[in-house]
């Protein structure tokens, strides 16, 4: 059984893609080029100025693209931004305009041949859209008639649970409050979230394990660290403004040990732009081990430092294991001993692709440490047994004691602005009674307690009719999501979907029979909602809560915030009568702020934290005190079956990953400069030796086949191969063009991430 292949959108056929040889250093002189030619492109010399040296400061915006932290207010660098977080403001910044006159010239057929690239390239959105049933074109429609039928929508279903409601992680603090405010006095607890598609392992994985889903360091625990090891993460790509914080580790004496399957740039080298070195090209060498590791081969890894640790400390008894830290604040420690003292290391070799010797050598590394943090990202959480891989890290750091001191921790790195921050707030579709309770006690009404859809089940819901509603606050769910072949005609089946964004993307095209597109400010803009300056706040990866301030003029007068459109959306779904103050809200933000500090937990005080210098972070009893939230009220070891995986012969597994030139689901540009990629998308990373062995050349075009158990054949087509260091029978692309392959039903155990980065395969050759 097949399914129709994904074709490439007519003007994305890439005639002048050019392959060169892959960078060993990031970052640069030729970022700053980069960053420079982007920005004064898009936004102008003036806004260029006005935005780039507001990034990232204490009476500034938070930049819209990664979470990582701040440096503490009074060490930020005058140019406190990275080359993607350039690329992200002039994205936002850019002065073209999707007006209702470009939507008059072009159908929604005529906007889906086109690329993603090209979408977002026409501009920003300047006024409320909607395309009518059986309406071939948007068209200008004011904002209380658009939330007028999102209310009527809302009112007219059978019941609130065929409504989602979902969240990207760009959404501020006080958005995220409100609409998960919103959704709950409505009736539902259908919350899905980028989460669920990216660290929703990390999340599960550590609050099994020691109570808290949150990493437990600081960016001072990262610069006075001994060891940080960063596995399945490209810092150079997605977290560039890590690199900064890599250097100063190095240079006070820290080693680093990277695991990954590609060699990525951002792990070998940092060229620092902000200091002569960095411009010359003498930048700081990172990495002091590498292991180039098989996809899903780190719990074995893991399991075999473990076994290691324990070795080394039989033979030098006391001199490696935290034999107090695991008596005073640890349950399981023997059966996870006589778990993995019992290994199979052909079984680790296995798995993992390395040379004993490579691991032992790895092993060392964590022996000889006495401050070790320990940092992954997606390359970890996409994988079936994701959330045994997290609780397997978490064993090698508990049987340290490095959690719970300085220098040492769990530092997984989020995505996204504000995602934790969003989970914070309450977006979440399982979020603990606790918290409901709040909300009761604090608005008066009864909160659904029911759990609701993550974005696997509300895909399921709205593709069997279970769901007709779909409101997106940011994002671009259709091409976020796995499975497009799938997810696409689910949201089409909708009675109605709605899209609060900024810029024109697939998830417009891809719509319901009513659709609606919001236009919001973005991150860098004024809000002056209410007739007052308004700020947001949010939440980095590492639990710090500070206040953002956008400069900018906005993009059109018809523009509102995200607080105020999920606002008017209340009032026109509940009335205006309704227990929420919801109007009072919108005219203020301070009004929601004082309701969160009562709401949410670690918040109380909100509005006055926030208003502090660089804010306030947020408590974490594992790493303030010790103390885990756990049933036994101690950190978990966890054993966990040695697991191999392998490939049908002639069959290769999938690792889907952003370009350089891309965030998410935005693209940016063509170019991939760091894997020597340019003018081009539709390319496949491949071992020389898997060319020999499939009978393939570097350059040959091909289709990506995905087997699945259902019996399923997915496909993506024309693609170009390109020969790459990379393990055998591993392969590697972008997305949002490979989610067509992944199943909708292929997730982590007990997470229900999509299995981004294992995904079985066959080439075949493309035709003409």
């Amino acid at each position: 059984m097949s399914v129709s292949p994904i074709h490439p959108p007519v003007d994305d056929e890439e005639p002048e893609l050019r392959v060169t040889g892959r960078k060993t250093a990031a970052a640069g002189a030729t970022a700053v080029a980069v960053s420079m030619k982007r920005s004064l492109a898009e936004q102008g010399v003036v806004k260029t100025a006005k935005n780039l040296l507001s990034m990232n400061q204490v009476d500034g915006f938070d930049c819209m693209s990664c979470a990582w932290p701040d440096p503490a207010p009074g060490e930020r660098h005058t140019a406190e931004f990275c080359e993607n977080g350039a690329k992200a403001v002039s994205w936002e910044g850019d002065r073209r305009r999707v007006t209702p006159e470009f939507f008059a010239e072009h159908s929604i057929d005529d906007l889906r041949g086109r690329s993603a690239h090209w979408l977002e390239s026409q501009g920003r959105l300047t006024h409320p859209m909607v395309r009518r049933a059986g309406g071939t074109h948007y068209e200008p429609i004011s904002w209380d008639d658009a939330f007028g039928l999102v209310g009527e929508h809302l009112r007219g279903l059978a019941s609130p649970d065929e409504a989602v409601f979902y969240t990207s992680g760009r959404a501020s603090n006080e958005a995220a409050f409100v609409y998960q405010l919103f959704a709950r006095a409505y009736g539902t607890n259908n919350l899905p979230d980028c989460s669920n598609m990216c660290h929703e392992s990390t999340s599960v994985g550590l609050a099994e394990a020691i109570g808290v889903g949150k990493g437990s360091v600081s960016l001072q625990d990262m610069h006075d660290t001994d060891l940080i090891v960063i596995s399945g993460q490209n810092p150079g790509t997605n977290h560039p403004r890590m690199l900064s914080a890599l250097e100063i580790a190095k240079k006070n004496g820290a080693r680093i040990l990277a695991v990954n399957p590609l060699p990525e740039a951002g792990l070998f080298k940092f060229d620092n732009p902000q200091t002569p070195r960095g411009m010359a090209g003498l930048g700081t060498h990172l990495a002091d081990e590498f292991l180039q590791i098989r996809s899903d081969g780190d719990l074995a890894l893991w399991q075999a430092f473990g076994h290691l640790l324990l070795a080394a400390e039989d033979r030098a008894p006391g001199t490696v294991l935290d034999r107090d830290f695991i008596e005073r604040h640890t349950d399981g420690f023997e059966a996870y001993a006589a778990h993995v003292k019992d290994l199979d290391r052909d079984a680790v070799v296995a798995a993992t692709g390395l040379e004993w010797g490579a691991i032992e050598r790895a092993a060392e590394m964590l022996a000889t440490s006495e401050r070790i943090v320990n940092c992954w990202a997606m390359g970890i959480t996409q994988h079936r047994n994701a959330v045994a891989t997290i609780k397997e890290m978490v064993n090698v750091t508990l049987l340290q004691g490095m959690i719970g001191k300085p220098g040492a921790g769990l530092c997984p790195v989020r995505g996204h602005s504000n995602v934790q921050g969003d989970r914070t707030m309450g977006i979440w579709e399982k979020v603990a009674d606790s918290f409901l309770d709040s909300i009761r006690d604090e608005f008066g009404f009864e909160p659904p307690r029911e759990h609701g859809y993550d974005s696997i089940a509300s895909v399921q819901a709205m593709a069997e009719g279970r769901a007709s509603v779909f409101v997106g606050l940011g994002g671009n769910f259709s091409q976020a999501m796995s499975d497009t072949g799938v997810t696409e005609p689910a949201l089409e089946r909708c009675a109605l979907t709605v899209q609060i964004s900024t810029k024109l993307n697939r998830s417009h095209l891809v719509a319901g029979t009513d659709a609606l597109i919001l236009p919001a400010l973005g991150r860098t803009e004024k809000d002056l909602t209410g007739g007052r300056v308004q700020r947001i706040t949010v939440e980095d990866s590492m639990s710090a809560v500070h206040a953002s301030h956008g400069r900018s003029e906005p993009a059109s007068e018809h523009l509102r915030s995200e607080v105020d459109i999920l606002c008017g959306i209340a009032r026109a779904t509940l009335g205006a009568d309704h227990l929420v103050p919801w109007g009072d809200f919108a005219a203020d933000y301070d009004r929601i702020r004082d309701r969160i500090g009562r709401v949410v937990p670690g918040c109380e005080a909100y509005t006055e934290k926030v208003a502090r210098s660089g804010g306030f972070t947020l408590a974490h009893p594992p790493r303030d005190s010790r103390t885990f939230p756990t049933d036994s009220g101690k950190a978990e070891f966890t054993v966990s079956p040695l697991q191999v995986a392998t490939l049908p012969e002639g069959r290769l597994v999938l690792q889907s990953l952003r370009s350089h030139d891309q965030f998410n689901t935005t693209i940016y540009g063509l170019d991939d400069r760091y894997r020597g990629i340019h003018s081009g998308r539709r390319v496949v990373f491949i071992s020389p030796a898997d060319l020999r062995e499939l009978g393939f050349a570097d350059g040959d075009r091909v289709n990506l086949v995905g087997e699945w158990t259902d019996g399923v054949e997915r496909r993506a087509d024309d693609f170009r191969l390109v020969s790459y260091s990379t393990p055998k029978g591993c392969i590697a692309a972008y997305y949002p063009e490979t989610n067509p392959l992944i199943p909708l039903d292929s997730f982590a155990e007990a997470s229900r991430c999509p299995t981004s980065k294992w995904v079985v395969v066959r080439l075949e050759p493309a035709t003409a």
